[in-house]
């Protein structure tokens, strides 16, 4: 019995002794953190105090120890020495209440402790282990460490129980960290709203704190419209939600974007259920395109269409709206199925065309403004939704104009007149030339018909000559009476491009604005003198200018040609060309006299030239017959010259 008494006092002895020393090391640790800066004095005292605990290790002495301590101090002999002051049950309940007050603790998990003292360097904390951690400053944020003082609850990190040196090694950052892990993941899965700090931007999106984390917020997850300055979000706390968590990758991706899409679910539902054809709605311009403008209705979004932004012309929609901008517009249409709105902004003003009589009377001056040019007319924008054309036939009373870039350009601001309406189509015709007279009113006084006059020819066509007698007014010489006597082919065979030439006013159409002249009628007919000295059945002589297989044309001496056939000759030939020669004189007898087509027949066969004789000599006209009105049809003469011939035709 007493042997066992005195082992169970000697565990006792040795328990005791190894927890004061294990206080006693922890004390030391402490007190060597705090005086990390001390004199070089006091580390070489505390040398020489090594060794001589080293030459005496019955004695142990705390050489980093430079305060006072409460209560005795003991000694290894004195702890050693047996105690006859507790029973074996005293001492067994001792044990239990020592091991109360210390904690299960394991290594990297979060503890709570009690904050033992704060200094400008270490917070001490006792987490009811055998010795206390120490936790530098630094670890906490400046909210924290200013308000706090020994006492308090702080939860940290337990990193290692013991290091090299025994101490207790925490960390209040690694608790934070592990602590917003937990927070983060909890908020991933339950769906919880979080609150953040914009801390800077970055490509793509933001940073942001959370949780002292540093999470990711993409650009798009920011709002549900389009961010324009994202740099105005930096230094904002906002609310957020976790939409991807790796904590591995430790990547943390949060949107504020779901928030307002879940707030927005509702409004959207019921605009949705509620919206119709015709309804005026508020919007915020969201995006701005080519094509449209997209408008957003509270949660649903709106196409406004370039064509439906104003009744005038529109290029672009940022001439009529701005980002952001926040206005009313009306439903057009709204598809149930695609769940598509179209909107119109145009349908909430009047249409321009209402009473367009009275606002634009014909023959009105107004000034628009050139909004288009095509190859042929200007389109005129007299206001917003009505716009008028002015062809290029109404640019110039005088002036050939090829295009109307000549006289306008784009964006000019030009008078005109209003010729005429078509409301069915919305056309509007317009002119600029009839700001100034009309040069055809007093044409006829200037160029009376059967007048003569000189002209420059502008054009040569198959069909006759363009000529200009004045700036803006043309005369067309047809074909047919550019000669009295040669059979023109081409019009390049009389004049050339450029010339001048003497021309007669031949008929004017002031309908059409056409004036038809003439170039043979300012010398006489010679038509007329053929007509009585080469009548049917006259004797004629001449001299062959040409031969041809068919015969051969014989010039007679008033300067016509006749045409002499070979089957008409006194005696027949086998080859013409053999038998006569240019300027040899032939006579004979005219057998055809044709006017219209300028032909003169002969022939040598005297029984067939007395058949001709038979016939009267036709009769000598007042006038000259052309391939264009004459001016026995304009002045009135041309029934008196029918009625005149029919009389002879009788007799």
């Amino acid at each position: 019995m007493t042997d066992e008494l005195k082992n169970v006092n000697d565990n006792k002895e040795k328990e005791s002794e190894s927890s004061v020393a294990e206080e006693t090391v922890d004390t030391a640790v402490e007190t060597k953190t705090k005086q990390e800066e001390s004199a070089p004095e006091a580390e070489e005292t505390e040398k020489k105090e090594i060794v001589a605990e080293e030459e005496e290790p019955a004695k142990i002495h705390v050489a980093t120890f430079s305060g006072d301590v409460d209560g005795q101090t003991y000694t290894f002999d004195q702890l050693e020495a047996a105690s006859e002051d507790y029973t074996d049950e005293e001492f067994h309940q001792l044990v239990g209440m020592y091991e109360d007050t210390l904690n299960e603790i394991d290594e990297k998990e979060i503890v709570t402790g009690i904050v033992v003292s704060v200094d400008e360097k270490y917070v001490i904390v006792d987490i009811g282990f055998k010795s206390e951690g120490i936790v530098p400053v630094n670890e906490f944020s400046n909210k924290v460490i200013e308000n706090l003082k020994p006492g308090d609850e702080v939860e940290v990190f337990l990193d290692k129980v013991e290091d090299r040196e025994g101490q207790l090694i925490l960390s209040r950052r690694k608790a934070d960290i592990l602590q917003a892990w937990e927070n983060l993941e909890n908020a991933h899965e339950t769906g919880e709203i979080i609150e953040g700090y914009i801390q800077r931007r970055i490509k793509g999106g933001m940073v942001v704190d959370v949780f002292g984390i540093d999470a990711f917020l993409p650009g798009s997850q920011i709002d549900v419209r389009p961010v324009r300055d994202f740099d105005a979000y930096v230094g904002k706390t906002m609310e957020f939600q976790v939409v991807k968590l790796n904590m591995q990758a430790e990547n943390v991706v949060v949107s504020h974007r779901a928030l307002i899409e879940s707030d927005l679910e509702d409004q959207r539902q019921e605009i949705l259920e509620t919206i119709e054809a015709g309804q005026v709605l508020e919007g915020i311009v969201k995006n701005i395109t080519d094509f449209g403008v997209f408008i957003d209705l509270g949660g649903v979004d709106g196409l406004l269409h370039i064509t439906d932004l104003s009744w005038g012309r529109v290029d672009h929609p940022e001439e009529i709206v701005k980002l952001d901008q926040r206005m009313n517009v009306a439903v057009i249409d709204f598809d149930e199925n695609s769940k598509r709105v179209s909107l119109g902004l145009k349908q909430l003003q009047p249409h321009p065309w209402d009473e367009i009589y009275t606002k634009y009377p014909e023959n009105l001056r107004v000034q628009g403004r050139v909004v288009s040019i095509a190859d042929y007319g200007a389109f005129i924008e007299l206001e917003k939704g009505v716009e008028g054309l002015i062809h290029i036939s109404e640019m110039s009373w005088t002036q050939h104009i090829k295009h109307p870039s000549q006289l306008v350009q784009k964006d000019d601001i030009i008078e005109c007149v209003v010729l005429n309406i078509n409301e069915d189509e919305k056309k509007i015709s317009l002119g600029v030339k009839q700001l100034e007279k009309d040069p055809w009113e007093e044409l006829l006084e200037r160029y009376p018909i059967g007048s003569t006059h000189k002209g420059v020819v502008r054009n040569l066509t198959n069909f006759g000559v363009f000529v200009e007698l004045e700036p803006g007014i043309d005369g067309l010489i047809h074909v047919s009476d550019l000669s009295w006597t040669d059979k023109v082919e081409h019009p390049n065979e009389i004049v050339d491009k450029g010339q001048e030439i003497e021309t007669v006013i031949l008929a004017v159409d002031f309908d059409n604005r056409r004036i038809t002249l003439g170039h043979k009628q300012v010398e006489d007919n010679p038509w007329e003198k053929y007509a009585e000295e080469y009548g049917p059945g006259s004797k004629v002589e001449g001299e062959v200018s040409k031969i041809t297989d068919k015969g051969m044309f014989v010039k007679l001496e008033l300067g016509v040609d006749a045409f002499l056939a070979a089957d008409k000759l006194a005696e027949p030939v086998e080859n013409l060309k053999e038998s006569f020669k240019e300027g040899d004189k032939v006579e004979g007898f005219v057998v055809e006299f044709d006017e219209p087509s300028k032909t003169i027949e002969i022939s040598q066969i005297e029984t067939e030239a007395k058949k001709k004789t038979s016939k009267k000599k036709a009769p000598a006209k007042d006038t000259v017959e052309t391939g264009t009105p004459t001016l026995g049809e304009v002045s009135g003469l041309a029934d008196k010259l029918a009625e005149k011939e029919k009389q002879e035709k009788e007799k």
